[in-house]
């Protein structure tokens, strides 16, 4: 899933960008940014996230089990 960010919640550190591998997420304006058409879905992203700006949200499923 890809991750969601909160830019109100950004503070801007980097760890996010450091820790992507395919690079897809950069800083802009002292505030991360996700480059979508780079993502890989790996998650490093949002466990590196100190702040929480980073969360992945899966999709609510009305599906029995």
């Amino acid at each position: 899933m890809m991750p969601i960010l909160n830019k109100e919640l950004c503070s801007g550190c980097g760890n996010c960008v450091e820790v992507c591998p395919p690079q897809a997420i950069v800083l802009k304006d002292d505030k991360a940014h996700i480059e979508v058409d780079y993502c890989e879905e790996c998650g490093f992203c949002v466990a590196e996230c100190l702040v929480d700006a980073l969360q992945i949200r899966f999709p609510l499923s009305t599906d029995k089990v």
